[in-house]
């Protein structure tokens, strides 16, 4: 283990330095029974695999202020969405949730929006009602899936020049 500049050294003991291991391991292979050998399922209702998801929770307090929740709107189910369909993005591109990914969710669903149209106001208030409760994974499953990827991977400002020209198409409408 090196040691600190400062730390004496006597001069006769030399300097390690690397060297390669006596035994190199064999190469690893997923043959246990347990191993999913074809890599993780993918498909409606499965959700969304990616690293560091977690991170999302944190981000998601930046928007606390920015939200724009209508009447009868629920910031638990309104954050358990947006966190959703964020995770869906950030695990198109096989990275962690990085802050572009929530203000994507919420700009697809129209939270960002001083005076969203209100037909969406319905359709969000009826698709996310309950969806932060773990009763109602199904139907959070339902919603994420529902924004279609190629909405995903749109950069925010392509997003909200999309969103300019309607909604309807951005959430699966």
């Amino acid at each position: 283990m090196a040691a600190p500049e400062y730390v004496p050294v006597p001069p006769a003991v030399k300097p390690r330095a690397y060297e390669s291991p006596d035994h190199v391991p064999e190469e690893w292979t997923a043959d246990r029974p347990a191993d999913l050998e074809a890599g993780q399922p993918t498909g409606p209702l499965l959700g969304s695999q990616g690293p560091d998801q977690g991170y999302a929770l944190r981000l998601v307090h930046r928007f606390d202020d920015r939200l724009r929740l209508q009447a009868g709107e629920h910031g638990d189910d309104v954050v358990a969405g947006g966190v959703g369909v964020a995770l869906k993005r950030a695990s198109l591109f096989g990275r962690a949730p990085v802050i572009h990914d929530l203000d994507v969710a919420f700009t697809v669903w129209g939270y960002l929006d001083e005076e969203p149209d209100p037909e969406l106001v319905a359709l969000r208030r009826r698709l996310f009602e309950g969806v932060a409760s773990f009763h109602h994974y199904w139907e959070l499953r339902e919603l994420v899936d529902r924004v279609p990827d190629e909405v995903l991977r749109l950069t925010p400002e392509a997003l909200r020049q999309r969103r300019a020209t309607g909604w309807r198409p951005l959430v699966g409408e």
